[in-house]
């Protein structure tokens, strides 16, 4: 593993960028080194730091700036789920993807919520994990809206109709316009189709996701799916 060189914020990824920093979180040794020999197939990706439980994730995400953390989500003392959301709070925060063993994991979900950009389930191929991992480095999520919605149908929920009435609550304060957008991102458009079907710019589109994210302070376009999922308008 490498040292702090290059601080957050420069570019990344191929083309003569720096490699993706990334983080390794599992409490398995077996796990990490299994990721670390298959990251060190890929030249514009490089582990920087490893760690065993979320109370090392968080010391790690602090200390060695990644670009992008792999999280377990289940792990003794603090779990992923608790893990994520604290980096996820912190500013320049690393993005978070799930590593889990069950497709219909309810913690998933709560991890999504919390910030992290997506999951994977830990039999996914090699290259859809390094892929997966270069595209959250870029900013985007890995998780689908539809994705989304069939891993709901899948978990019991008890709590629905509480974040139900808060989802609608918060979605109280966008303009018409920005829940027409939210909507179509609930439905897994790209910034491109918002434009084409709300007879936009492509530059508009863009603000409106980038407002919606602001006004409603979410950290990715998988969190207003979530959102707007909760609050019954797909």
């Amino acid at each position: 593993m490498g040292s702090v060189e290059q601080a957050p914020g420069e570019p990344i990824g191929g083309g003569g960028r720096r490699p993706v920093r990334l983080a390794i979180v599992d409490d398995d040794p077996l796990v990490r080194a299994g990721l670390q020999i298959l990251v060190g197939g890929a030249p514009d990706i490089e582990v920087v730091a490893e760690a065993g439980d979320g109370d090392q994730a968080v010391r790690v995400a602090e200390a060695h700036w990644p670009d992008v953390m792999l999280m377990d989500v289940r792990m003794p003392r603090v779990d992923g789920l608790v893990a994520t959301r604290r980096i996820r709070e912190r500013a320049n925060a690393p993005q978070v993807i799930m590593l889990t063993t069950f497709d219909a994991d309810d913690y998933v979900l709560e991890s999504l919520r919390g910030g992290a950009s997506g999951y994977l389930l830990k039999d996914t191929p090699p290259r859809e994990i390094l892929a997966a991992v270069r595209t959250v480095a870029s900013g985007r999520a890995i998780l689908s809206p539809s994705a989304i919605r069939r891993l709901i149908d899948h978990v019991a929920d008890p709590a629905a109709s509480t974040r139900r009435a808060r989802a609608q609550a918060r979605l109280t304060a966008l303009t018409d316009r920005e829940t027409e957008v939210a909507v179509l991102v609930g439905r897994g458009y790209s910034n491109a189709e918002i434009a084409t079907e709300l007879g936009m710019s492509l530059p508009t589109a863009k603000g409106h996701v980038s407002r919606l994210l602001t006004k409603l302070d979410l950290n990715n376009r998988v969190q207003i799916a979530l959102l707007v999922h909760d609050a019954e308008l797909l």
